[in-house]
């Protein structure tokens, strides 16, 4: 029954469609193993076990009278923070989710519409502020593969429930890292878009760092669920009028891979510098071109440009201190609401020159090489409660603060339409999953998919579940 929770999504559709596995049969298996795994890990804020029943038994019927969906009774979970009609969206937050939703989001609507079945919210720090996963409202959520440790943020309940098995697909949002983080920490595979190739709901879809999608097991899972929920929406003013459809095989034809460890300012740490350059050397021995490249990014530049977050991510937060949440909110997000309450106009508008600052060296570097590698995390193993906000905070030596100093990931949430995805690249000393990030030229989507299936066919152990199963026996 384990090994059934770890089948991908594609072939878990394929055996429905051929009647080797049942949507009953699997969504029960799921069950199962969320009963047994989920109490230590806390991935879940809600689950509604008995509407997919019933859901999943009208899936075997369309199996049977063939006019199944493309994604007919296909288990997902849903972040808590995607609007969807008649449920409640919290955030992790006592603030939120007193009355429930009054419309669903685009990507929600996409997959529901496709047949999937949404079994459950994922836990999100509060207001989806941090790269791990803990809030006053829900607790802390755990890494299967190591429970004393963090699964990642904000998406950090998706990435742990694909992680142990308890469903094969999950979406996330990602402003700053929290589809990639995740999928780095738990052995995942998690794209970031360009802005706008998958619509969104508001206000979220008005943010050019803001980036929704899912996180998988496999590349060609991420692909699958891409060509379900991309493309235009009539309610989101900036969804791409483009859609890019992803093959499910590409021309296995070498790349010219630019890499960098650094960024050109991160400290990083050696099990994940260790790990990272086992995974260029999968690439070197596909036959791809790998060259070191210096990027030269500042912690100056990154600080202007960080300036955004507080602008439009931490601008409504102030409205919930006025309201009398403060007391009921974590201490990162009181941080963040004050942070946003200190900005000046100045501050916010001198985030975007930096920003173009940071594409004057990685556009003209992606027309000289198909794709920029680097890891995703500087440290892999943050425990399960770090704390964000902590000072005197290491990564190889080097004090960095305790959140933004953990990634590599917000960097290319700045400029915004480049596609990244992040893969597995290895485990760290204490069992912790890294990964890698395969950035590329801007609306580029195809050649990410290309590289990241080249790497997968190249290396499938790094890939669940191959790399063994967390949370057994």
């Amino acid at each position: 029954m384990t090994e059934l929770c770890f089948l991908s999504a594609t072939e878990v559709l394929a055996r429905f469609r051929d009647g080797t596995l049942s949507p009953v049969e699997y969504l029960e298996a799921l069950i199962a193993r969320t009963d047994a795994v989920n109490p230590v890990l806390n991935c879940y804020t809600e689950t509604y076990f008995d509407e997919a029943r019933d859901q999943a038994k009208a899936a075997q019927e369309a199996y049977a009278k063939g006019d199944a969906r493309a994604l007919e009774g296909l288990p997902v979970a849903i972040k808590d923070v995607h609007n969807w009609e008649g449920k409640r969206t919290t955030q992790g937050s006592w603030a939120l989710g007193h009355e429930p939703d009054s419309v669903t989001d685009p990507i929600i609507e996409r997959l529901l519409g496709a047949g999937a079945i949404a079994i459950a919210r994922t836990t999100t720090p509060e207001f989806c502020l941090a790269g791990v996963c803990w809030s006053d409202r829900y607790g802390i959520t755990r890494n299967p593969h190591n429970p004393a440790f963090a699964p990642g943020g904000s998406s950090g309940g998706s990435g742990a429930a694909l992680a142990a098995g308890m469903v094969p697909l999950a979406t996330g949002t990602d402003i700053g890292g929290s589809i990639r983080i995740p999928a780095s920490a738990c052995g995942l595979v998690g794209f970031k878009p360009p802005h706008g190739r998958n619509p969104d709901g508001p206000p979220a879809c008005f943010d050019p760092y803001n980036h929704c999608g899912v996180l998988s097991r496999t590349v060609g899972d991420t692909a699958l669920a891409q060509n379900v929920i991309s493309g235009p929406h009539p309610r989101d003013h900036d969804s791409l009028r483009e859609r890019v459809v992803i093959p499910e095989r590409f021309d296995p034809a070498p790349l010219r891979i630019a890499w960098s460890m650094d960024l050109g300012y991160v400290p990083v740490d050696e099990d994940v510098r260790a790990t990272t350059m086992e995974a260029l050397e999968v690439f070197r021995a596909a036959g791809c071109t790998v060259e070191e490249v210096e990027i030269g990014f500042t912690r100056e530049m990154e600080d202007q440009a960080i300036a955004w977050y507080s602008a439009m991510q931490f601008g409504r937060l102030p409205l919930w201190l006025r309201e009398a949440y403060g007391d009921r909110m974590t201490p990162y997000a009181l941080h963040a609401a004050r942070a946003s309450e200190a900005l000046s106009v100045d501050e916010a508008a001198r985030s975007w020159e930096a920003c173009h600052a940071m594409y004057q060296v990685i556009g003209p570097l992606l027309e000289r090489y198909d794709v920029l590698i680097c890891p995703t995390l500087t440290f892999a193993s943050l425990k399960a409660d770090h704390d964000p906000l902590q000072e005197g905070f290491t990564v190889a030596g080097e004090v960095v603060d305790a959140e933004f100093g953990c990634y590599l990931a917000h960097q290319f949430n700045m400029m915004s339409n480049l596609p990244v995805m992040s893969v597995p690249s290895g485990r760290d000393r204490n069992g912790v999953p890294t990964g890698i990030q395969i950035v590329g030229r801007s609306f580029d989507d195809l050649t990410v998919f290309r590289a990241a299936m080249l790497y997968e066919a190249s290396a499938p152990e790094q890939f669940l579940p191959g790399a063994g199963m967390p949370m057994t026996g």
